[in-house]
């Protein structure tokens, strides 16, 4: 019962192990901080954790499985969160000297249906400042010399390095899809307005996607289907997000191949050289299924349109305060944002209305498609920890809130992973998931 490798788990062989009697939350906790302690220098993953706080949780657990009450779907499961979602018993700092020490008065939605679920949240993992692009502490855990990508770095790293089966991020601009890339896990960031960001901190409201980080697709839809959950806290969620994605998962893959359409878009202009070698072999195995097909026209102004969608909202969030305390705040958020402020309103909206046509245009070719891939990176993680990486093999898909999943496929020349990043049409995120499995089985 006390396995020292049950850290190496996913979520859901672990609610098995637990269910059969053959694991105890109270084990699985201890596994993942023995692991957290071991390599807190070489990866540093959290900004808050305290082990005597997760081990009452833990034990807390243990005893309501004992007694035979009813149980959620992820009792005594260890789950991260990144520092930006509030939580009332531990500190939410958002990345930023700017606001430590602070303390929410209440939960976040994403934390109060965790714990509702029966996780444990374990601790905070590390954020760039107000999840932008100023790196935190974090490594990536397969070469600590390479970034974990970011924003949601100790989210991804955590996941990646066993220290915990499940963990949550975010994606505003390729927050989710790349880390988990450069980390070599599953990332998930659904449909846009299916998991609440009531007490989560914003950075661009039409944007912002809370995302799951796990080493299973099943691990994703579990996870999944308990957050994603109707709250009026969020105006801007969908009537219904609820995607009964296990039902999906239990259905199986496909019984005939997907319809797949490999694009490069404008975004191929930042992939490394290697990568037309990498993604021709990936069309390759995937069959007379996957053929190439031409994203351009108004597609080459979708990265430009996300910027001014993007930092025009920055600048509405965070404008006064990179005013009145720049001295607090990250020379690379002050970097950043220095030229956001000349953003006209009438380029704002102009934006915005372009950002329908764009998803319209998207939302057509899954007339003939069942799911889209393209690099989840422009290839390995970077070497150096001064920058996150690059984020341009994901807003297009930001900007319209597909949902997309990075499958953990590929390795570099480097030795280092690269995913394979899916999209899935809008409100469709059980298929994506479903289609993803039938791709990863035949990768």
């Amino acid at each position: 019962m006390s396995d020292p490798s049950s850290n190496k788990l996913t979520a859901s062989e672990s609610l098995k192990a637990m269910e059969d009697g053959t694991l105890t939350s109270r084990a699985l906790v201890d596994a993942c901080l023995e692991q957290s302690a071991a390599r807190d220098e070489d990866v540093g993953a959290w900004i808050y954790l305290d082990p005597d706080q997760a081990r009452r949780a833990a034990d807390a657990a243990d005893v309501k499985r004992a007694a035979g009450e009813d149980l959620g779907p992820l009792h005594g499961v260890p789950v991260g969160l990144k520092d930006i979602l509030d939580t009332a018993d531990m500190p939410t700092e958002n990345g930023s000297k700017l606001h430590a020490g602070r303390r929410p008065a209440t939960d976040s939605t994403v934390a109060h249906l965790l714990r509702k679920a029966g996780a444990i949240i374990m601790g905070k993992t590390v954020t760039t400042e107000f999840a932008m692009s100023a790196p935190g502490k974090t490594k990536n855990p397969h070469d600590p010399s390479r970034t974990p990508g970011g924003s949601s770095s100790g989210s991804a790293a955590s996941v990646a390095d066993f220290q915990v089966p499940l963990s949550i991020g975010s994606q505003t601009g390729g927050s989710m899809i790349r880390p988990a890339s450069y980390c070599g896990i599953h990332g998930f960031k659904p449909t846009f307005g299916c998991i609440s960001r009531a007490g989560m901190s914003p950075l661009a409201r039409p944007l912002d996607h809370p995302g799951i980080y796990a080493r299973s697709i099943e691990d994703i839809a579990r996870t999944g289907d308990v957050l994603m959950q109707k709250d009026p806290a969020d105006l801007d969620m969908r009537g219904h997000p609820h995607a009964n994605l296990m039902d999906a998962i239990k259905a199986g893959v496909p019984e005939t191949a997907p319809r797949i359409a490999f694009v490069k878009g404008p975004m191929w202009q930042a992939a490394e050289p290697y990568m037309d070698d990498l993604f021709a072999d990936v069309v390759e195995r995937l069959g007379d299924t996957a053929q190439e097909i031409e994203m351009t026209g108004i597609f080459d102004q979708a990265l430009d349109c996300h910027a001014t969608v993007m930092m025009a909202n920055v600048i509405a969030n965070l404008g006064d305060v990179i005013r009145e305390s720049p001295e607090k705040l990250h020379p690379e958020t002050l970097r950043r944002t220095k030229d956001s402020f000349e953003i006209l309103a009438e380029d704002y909206i102009k934006a915005i209305e372009f950002r329908d046509t764009i998803a319209a245009a998207v939302d057509r070719i899954f007339d003939n498609w069942d799911v889209i891939i393209t690099p989840a990176a422009p290839g390995e993680a970077p070497l150096g920890l001064e920058s996150t990486g690059n984020a341009i093999f994901q807003k297009l898909w930001t900007l319209v809130g597909t949902p997309s999943v990075t499958l953990p496929k590929l390795t570099g020349p480097n030795g280092m992973p690269i995913g394979v990043q899916v999209h899935g049409r809008v409100g469709h995120d059980g298929d994506l998931l479903r289609n993803a499995m039938w791709i990863e089985g035949t990768l």
